[in-house]
């Protein structure tokens, strides 16, 4: 009798597992990525409706501190430094807190992000930047908070922030031009040493062209004053496929110096070895 009262309960823990209820949210997950010039921006948040109540002044009420959104933080991501107001805020992910007022609203970027709304401790020095932005009436009513970047220039966009009868634009500025322009300056400016390097390790794992490896492996030597021991180790592996064994040995003995110098023991068992190998 134990044993199948336990068969039972097993069975019914079974189904309760399986027959989980799902229902949708009453503020449901809101998800935007953006490429704003050559920077990414995410946001994260909870889209609560009206629902026939009046928001602002009301549910979220002037002058205090708002989640701007539901449940969990809403939440920013910006892949490089952007400036906003002429203040600079640091590449990462913010909550973003707002204190919205009739004719403008406060915007807070907010370094700790894994609160459930409000922080409950709140504390300035996780304030990364605060700023202030107009508020527009919107002509028509909108059911949804609703974020969005729009707006786009190469150079910058607007966070976008809506609800009900009130709308603000915050302006952010992305470094288009100091990327691009790095960008091309690298590439005008030729491979580097790890670049070639990259290349001849490409050729020899893949048992391609071994000589254009064995060129390539040694134009990335000849960039760099000292030469580091990962890439004398691949010279020597493929002077060693080269059947160049003498030439191989000497490569290695330099790779294990510099190695020994690095105190990467790695690649000096891995020298050794070698060294052992081709010297029979």
């Amino acid at each position: 009798m134990k044993k199948l009262l336990i068969a039972f309960a097993l069975i019914l823990a079974s189904f309760a597992t399986e027959a989980q209820i799902k229902t949708p949210q009453a503020s449901p997950k809101g998800y935007i990525k953006q490429t704003v010039g050559l920077t990414d921006v995410e946001v994260t948040y909870s889209r609560p409706g009206a629902r026939g109540r009046a928001v602002f002044g009301n549910l979220v009420p002037f002058g205090k501190l708002w989640r701007t959104g539901a449940n969990e933080n809403t939440i920013i991501n910006f892949s490089d430094d952007v400036v906003i107001d002429g203040k600079t805020l640091k590449k990462g992910k913010y909550a973003i807190y707002t204190i919205p007022k009739i004719e403008s609203w406060e915007v807070i970027f907010y370094l700790s992000t894994d609160n459930w709304g409000l922080p409950e401790n709140w504390s300035d020095a996780y304030v990364a930047l605060r700023t202030t932005v107009k508020e527009d009436a919107l002509p028509t009513p909108l059911e949804t908070f609703t974020i969005g970047i729009n707006g786009l220039d190469p150079n910058f966009g607007y966070l976008e922030m809506a609800w009900e009868n009130s709308h603000v634009a915050l302006k952010f500025e992305v470094p288009t031009a100091k990327i691009a322009t790095a960008s091309i300056e690298k590439v005008l400016a030729g491979p580097t040493s790890n670049d070639y390097f990259a290349a001849a390790q490409y050729l020899f794992q893949s048992n391609g062209n071994i000589e254009t490896a064995r060129t390539y492996v040694d134009k990335s030597l000849d960039m760099v004053t000292e030469k580091p021991y990962f890439i004398l180790r691949l010279k020597s592996q493929i002077q060693a496929k080269q059947g160049d064994k003498k030439g191989a040995v000497e490569t290695a003995k330099a790779s294990l110096a510099a190695a020994e110098t690095a105190n990467n023991q790695d690649y000096v068992k891995l020298n050794k070895d070698s060294i052992a190998e081709w010297s029979r």
